[in-house]
This record gives C-alpha cells, structure tokens and sequence, in this order.
C-alpha cells in the first residue's frame, strides 16, 4: 500500500509518501510545496493544488492521509488553512485517491506514543521508523511523513480485524 501524508498549509504544504508492506514502512518521497508569501492568497492556494496535483501523479498513491486543523491564533488563520486544507483534500480526491484524516494527537501517538509528544520528538521517531539517517529538514515534510505513518499504522490495525 503506498500512502501520501499531507500536512496542509497556505504558504507551504508539507507531503510524505510512504510504501507499507506489512510491517514494513520505506520512505518514497517527501518535501513541501512552496506557496510562498508575496503572492495573493487565491494564488498561493492554486499554487499548493498543482503541487500537491503533481505529487499524486508522480508517485500514484493508493490512499492519502491528512491531518485536520487543530485550532489557529486567530478566527482568520483558522480560516485560511481550513482553505489550505481544502484544496489538498481536493487534490487527492480529483485524482480518486481516498482521504481519510487524523487529528495531531492522533499523529502523535501513532508516531511516538504520546498525544503530547513535542515536535522534536515526533521527528525523530520518523526518523528512526523510516530508517532516515536524519530527519527530514523541514519539519513540514516531517509532519506530513507521520501522518503517512500514521495511517499506515491505523489501517493494519482496521484491516486485522
């Protein structure tokens, strides 16, 4: 099973596929896709779509994973990356690839065991649970690794029963 993980964003958007055979997890690929600052929103958001469009063309993923919106500093922020969000869902779905979301905490105990797990630690289990000889630089692209991770991990435990 080959699983993209989305960490969704406005300016960047962080991806990570992963191949599950078995118990077996093998990084294929993983980066953002910049946005960027300068640009109108409308824009930005066009620019995350076709990124995230060309990931799933490139690497053909049976399933995709995202993670939802936990809350923002403002109703506005929460806002734009419910928007950021949306356009990545939209991506999967166009190119009939199946979403299923996880919430952070879910992400993290999944990946390190605890809901509570701080960024720095989730890292580094992806790290290690990939066979990374050091964790991916942006944590974005780290961010979107785990939740792949993560639903590789729940999808095992669906399908066993």
């Amino acid at each position: 099973m080959r699983v993209l993980g989305i960490d969704p964003g406005t300016i960047t958007a962080g991806y990570g596929v992963v191949d599950r055979d078995g118990s077996r997890l093998r990084p294929v690929a993983f980066g953002i896709v910049r946005a960027g600052r300068t640009v109108s929103f409308p824009e930005r958001l066009k620019r995350i779509y076709q990124g995230l469009a060309e990931v799933i063309a490139e690497h053909h993923p049976d399933e995709a994973a995202v993670e939802t919106i936990f809350g923002g500093k403002s109703v506005r922020s929460a806002l734009h990356m419910g928007e950021g969000r949306g356009v990545a869902v939209l991506a999967a779905v166009l190119a009939d690839v199946p979403v299923l979301e996880y919430t952070p905490a879910e992400i993290k105990k999944a990946v390190v065991g605890s809901g509570r797990a701080a960024k720095v630690q989730v890292q580094e289990m992806v790290r290690v649970l990939l066979g990374l000889a050091q964790p991916p630089k942006s944590s974005d692209a780290a961010d979107a690794l785990a939740v792949a991770i993560c639903h590789c991990q729940r999808h095992r435990i669906v399908t066993r029963r």
